[in-house]
């Protein structure tokens, strides 16, 4: 699984596998129409992720601004090799050298992309 995908997991739960269809008896004389698909509900993120820091007693982490502190929040192992790979996964073109610049812009990407 993507670093990504472990972040978006850790906020948002992982995925349900759907449900197995169970075959019909016989054929129906005329198909049923397929049900329509419910909008979701678009998600607070930041009130997710606030949750989560309540949830594990306030943590002295500065999650709003700092990857690396989102990552540990999150349960996740924040070491620069795993930020390198998040990097990768989201297209940062900079250096991979963990720098405040790529740092910096890992947090907003990652945001921007459990906004979107």
């Amino acid at each position: 699984m993507s670093i990504f995908g472990m972040i978006k997991d850790a906020i948002f739960g992982a995925p349900t596998p759907a449900p197995a269809p169970v075959p019909e008896a016989a054929p129906a004389e005329a198909a049923a129409p397929a049900p329509v698909a419910e909008a979701a509900a678009p998600v607070d993120v930041d009130a997710k992720i606030e949750a989560l820091w309540e949830m594990n007693g306030k943590p002295n982490l500065n999650y709003k601004t700092s990857i690396v502190d989102l990552m540990k929040l999150l349960g996740m192992d924040s070491s620069l090799d795993n930020r390198k790979t998040l990097a990768t996964e989201l297209g940062y073109t900079g250096a991979l050298d963990g720098s405040a610049e790529m740092n910096i812009w890992l947090h907003k990407a990652v945001m921007d992309q459990l906004k979107s």
